[in-house]
């Protein structure tokens, strides 16, 4: 990036994983961090940056090129409204976005009357192991790809203080595992296979403190008859020093060989009747979240702001995980497959 680039940055939300999006910020080149935005502005005030408790006047304030929205979904649609009516034209949104799909589109048609552009904070696709597996797909190093799986495992749903130390709204939520967890796997699986053909879902609840489900299995069929299997379980652990870095384990299993991830971010190919694995990525080492993926993220879209890449996860595009993620409750509920448009 240019040493005479500055892009005026903004935050709303200053809860507890927006320190990772601040501090991805601050060390960012050609990024100025303008506000910070909380209803309860001692949290804004410990950013260390300017600190608000009024979106509207920090926005008209400050005037920054680029807002990121840090809040829980049922924040996203009065903020984003607030922001465009200050016309702010470039936005990152946590996710899940919005509260469900009809709001979601509402709010992207607004966006786009607007001449805005609003980037889901879809951040797992831009974690390091899954960057480096979509490269050994690409050049074929399984053969033919018939099967993926991904196993969650984060162990942290257990008993009644479940979240409470970390994102304690967690437990108030009516659909958790699907809307807030597995919607990074129904986007990665997107991102590493194309968009599923048909969904079919089994889900519970297994901690009765809280309000959703914490535990199922979501089988995705996709196209040349690969198959993919999200079984999710937030009760149980795997084995790994930080059960947040990669939330489980995972194998990509084609006609020549298999790819494995490991808790600790290491990627491994093993070739087809063969026992030991070549490395593909080494272990994590990085000290934050998810081997990085925030300011991975962070800096594709300002690269994007820039005019340098083409955007992942516009809000319109990210509309297909929210569709997606609907028919897998619809499953749930009717147990039943359920087809999905190609597009």
């Amino acid at each position: 990036m240019s040493e005479d680039v500055n892009i005026k940055v903004a935050c709303i939300g200053a809860g507890y994983f927006s320190q990772f999006h601040y501090g991805s910020w601050e060390r960012m080149e050609g990024v100025t961090p303008v506000g910070s935005c909380n209803r309860d502005i001692a949290k804004a005030q410990a950013t260390g940056w300017d600190a608000y408790d009024d979106l509207a006047k920090m926005l008209s304030e400050q005037k920054p090129d680029l807002l990121d929205v840090i809040l829980p979904p049922v924040a996203h649609a009065e903020t984003i409204r607030v922001a465009l009516a200050q016309g702010v034209k470039w936005m990152i949104c946590q996710k899940p976005f919005c509260n469900d799909l009809e709001e979601a589109r509402a709010i992207v048609a607004e966006a786009d009357a607007a001449g805005a552009t609003i980037i889901v904070h879809e951040n797992f696709r831009f974690q390091p192991w899954y960057r480096a597996i979509k490269s050994a797909l690409n050049v074929g190093l399984v053969g033919t790809l018939q099967q993926v799986t991904f196993r969650l495992r984060p162990g942290d749903g257990q008993g009644p203080e479940a979240y409470l130390d970390r994102q304690p709204y967690f437990q108030q939520m009516g659909r958790f595992l699907v809307h807030e967890t597995a919607v990074h796997w129904v986007d990665t699986f997107r991102y590493l296979l194309g968009n599923p053909t048909a969904i079919y879902a089994d889900l519970r609840k297994m901690n009765p403190v809280i309000a959703g489900e914490d535990s199922g299995y979501i089988l995705f069929d996709h196209a040349d008859g690969v198959r993919a299997l999200f079984d999710g379980n937030r009760h149980l652990d795997h084995a790994a020093d930080n059960h947040r870095r990669t939330m489980g384990e995972a194998l990509f299993e084609g006609t020549e060989g298999t790819i494995s991830l490991y808790g600790d971010g290491r990627v491994g190919l093993r070739k087809f009747g063969e026992i030991d694995e070549v490395a593909l990525l080494a272990p994590d080492t990085w000290d934050g979240f998810g081997g990085d993926c925030v300011h991975a993220l962070q800096s594709h879209a300002v690269s994007g702001f820039l005019g340098k890449v083409p955007l992942e996860n516009v809000a319109r595009d990210y509309l297909k995980v929210i569709e997606i993620e609907e028919a897998i409750y619809r499953s749930a509920e009717t147990g039943q497959k359920i087809a999905l448009e190609a597009n």
